[in-house]
Parts: C-alpha cells; structure tokens; sequence
C-alpha cells in the first residue's frame, strides 16, 4: 500500500495520459486530447525520474508506451468487432452518390465557358457562369471585378481562370 500512495501522481498521470491518447485516436486532426495526454505521459516519466531514478523513469517510459500500443490497438478493434461498432460514432456503410453524398461538387462542366469576374481576383475570388456562383483563382495575376474570364482548369473543388473570351 506504501507503493501506491508513493507513486499515486505517476500512476494518474499514466493513466490519464493513456486514456487522452486514444481518446485522440477518434478525434479528428491533432488536438488538446493528444496534446495533454502526451504531456500527462511525460509528466509521469519525469516524476519517477525525479523520486527514483533514471532506470525506473526509462521503465516507466517502456511500460506506457507499450499500455498506449495495447489501448490504442483495443480501440481500433473494438470501432470493427466490439461495442464500439454499434456506436452511432463509427459509420456503418459507404456514403455514395446515389444516397446525395458528393464530396466535391461536380465542376468540369464550367470547362472552357466563359464568366464575369464578381469579385476582384486576386488571385482568388468569385465569378458568374450564366447565373451560377464560383469561387476560383487565376494564375497569378489580378483580374478586376466585371472582367471577362474563361474557365481554364478543373481539379477537384479547384476552378483555374485566365482573363479574356472564349474561343468558339
């Protein structure tokens, strides 16, 4: 009992710290989760360092690192297999088409048609293509509001522009 209460603030700090970090397993982008759990980890490898040691902190150090592999890897597992899966966090099916799913809207039929500038470009900006609004970017150079621009490239959610009419 005597090593418990000891070492409790390690032992929080690990375990606290675990839990952050696979918590940050299922939070998109890298954020306060990862953050402060990474810290709460060191934070308990710099404790043991201070009350016993080197070698007991490099131990300490050893046994998280393999604690975070097991968790992480339970949780992953159980997102497939476990209670995880049946959670509402975890999607079930593809998100297709046919269901209203686009991740980029469909742009290549603005190809070669030509548009008023709305908004000037620099190099960024929106224009009109007979009534419908886009946001594109010329090549570089500024391109004033009311000018005449056509379609240049298509790449993804990305519309390319050079100044002047279309040629037919």
């Amino acid at each position: 009992m005597e090593f418990l209460a000891e070492n409790l603030a390690i032992i929080i700090c690990a375990i606290i710290g675990i839990g952050l970090m696979v918590v940050e397993v299922f939070m998109p982008g890298f954020g306060v989760p990862g953050i402060a759990g990474f810290g709460l980890l060191l934070a308990s490898v710099y404790l043991a360092w201070t009350r016993h040691g080197l070698l007991p902190a490099l131990a300490v150090a050893a046994v998280e690192i393999g604690l975070v592999g097991v968790a992480i890897a339970l949780a992953l597992r159980s997102t497939s297999r476990g209670k995880l899966s049946r959670s509402p966090l975890i999607l079930k099916g593809a998100q297709s088409r046919d269901q209203g799913f686009i991740a980029v809207e469909e742009l290549g039929r603005f190809l070669g048609r030509q548009g008023v500038v709305l908004t000037t470009l620099r190099p960024a900006g929106m224009i009109d293509i007979e009534g419908e609004r886009l946001n594109v970017v010329s090549a570089g150079e500024f391109i004033e509001k009311g000018a005449t621009v056509v379609v240049k490239e298509v790449e993804g959610g990305r519309v390319l522009v050079e100044e002047g009419a279309a040629h037919v």
